[in-house]
């Protein structure tokens, strides 16, 4: 049971240093990604508005398109109306010239509109691309420090890495989820030792009858009071030195 206990407050002690080194690191990591999120999202909206522009101007192709051809029927319409024969003939070719002409000028209406907003898309996008290239040099700064900071630590990082992979290899399945979820739970602490009579993770006092058991190192105990998992001092200092 000893091994057991030792094994798991060994596993503590490294995880402990890890996250010294990730501590190193300070907020750079989330900045980093808030970072990545804003330019991504400014990606988006230009590349949104750069399609919009592209289907106004394809529209406005479209719509030219149909003026022209309305235009023609419409000369072939009024040069008609010299030929007609009777009222119902005229009455005829006047309802398809008035239809043209409407047609015309509803698409010369949505041209103007369709200019409009390419205009308007077109200012959109300057006016958010210096923040665009203001937020990537700021990224890249950022991106640069914390590239410094993992390099500095890289070898100890791996070294230790390796280490915690090889003592969570002996820790029993059960009891490394438990531990997982008190580290989770606890910001990082799942193991306490005694001090002073009382838990060191919370500080709160544990009954003598149960420092007792918890110094016999006969099975695992959690601390009443937070819930993290109690070793003897006995256990902590051997642990401790070996480190």
């Amino acid at each position: 049971m000893i091994n057991r206990l030792s094994t798991m407050y060994n596993l503590q002690l490294i995880d402990d240093q890890l996250d010294q080194l990730e501590e190193l690191r300070g907020d750079l990591p989330l900045t980093v990604n808030d970072l990545n999120s804003q330019i991504q999202g400014i990606k988006d909206q230009i590349d949104t508005k750069e399609q919009e522009k592209k289907d106004s101007l394809a529209k406005r192709k479209v719509n030219e398109s149909d003026i022209e051809r309305l235009s023609e029927s419409l000369k072939k319409f009024k040069a008609q109306l010299y030929q007609v024969r009777n009222n119902k003939e005229y009455d005829a070719l006047t309802k398809e010239i008035d239809h043209s002409e409407e047609e015309i000028e509803k698409l010369e209406i949505e041209n103007v509109q369709l200019e409009d907003l390419v205009e308007k898309l077109k200012m959109e996008i300057e006016e958010v691309k210096p923040q665009l290239v203001s937020l990537q040099e700021e990224l890249k700064v950022k991106e640069e420090e914390l590239k410094k900071i993992i390099k500095a630590n890289e070898r100890e990082e791996v070294k230790l890495s390796d280490q915690r992979e090889k003592i969570a290899a002996k820790v029993r399945k059960s009891d490394y989820n438990t531990y997982m979820r008190i580290r989770k739970a606890k910001g990082g602490q799942a193991i306490s030792t005694i001090v002073r009579g009382a838990c060191s993770g919370c500080h709160n006092v544990i009954p003598p009858q149960r420092q007792l058991e918890i110094k016999s190192n006969k099975r695992l105990f959690t601390c009443e009071a937070c819930g993290r998992l109690l070793v003897s001092v006995e256990v902590a200092e051997g642990v401790e030195a070996n480190h």
